[in-house]
């Protein structure tokens, strides 16, 4: 795969995974500055890491999600949260996920982890909620 193939796969992939709000943001916010390394991101992480066949997407989510809390990223374990709705992760799953961090990152960690998921959590559980159709018992 050439470099502009490697572009376009992961921004397809980014897409996937972030949702196109979240990308449209990024890329709105591009800079002289910050234009080469969203294009290496976009190529090495999301053409390249993301794309390879050897976990699916599930198991990524849940991956980086444990990551970011031993590296204590705030805003982008929030991130990966709310994306790893789009990789079919759920909620329990994510619990799972800070409850095994809590042993291998650290109480405190996995204690500020849940504090940032808990609000994304809900508001996700809140929007399926509101997307169920009803029906009517009359």
């Amino acid at each position: 795969m050439d470099e502009q193939e490697r572009y376009r796969t992961g921004m397809k992939i980014r897409r996937e995974v972030l949702g196109d709000a979240h990308v449209d943001r990024a890329m709105a916010a591009d800079s002289d500055f910050t234009a080469e390394f969203q294009a290496f991101l976009t190529r090495a992480a999301w053409g390249t890491i993301w794309a390879r066949d050897g976990l699916p997407r599930h198991t990524r989510s849940l991956l980086t999600i444990v990551m970011l809390v031993a590296l204590g990223h705030d805003e982008e374990l929030k991130l990966h949260v709310r994306a790893a709705r789009n990789n079919g992760v759920t909620p329990d799953e994510i619990k799972e996920a800070l409850m095994q961090a809590a042993i291998y990152c650290g109480v405190p960690a996995a204690n500020h982890a849940f504090a940032l998921a808990r609000p994304i959590i809900e508001e996700q559980s809140a929007e399926s909620a509101t997307a169920q159709p009803t029906t009517d018992a009359d």
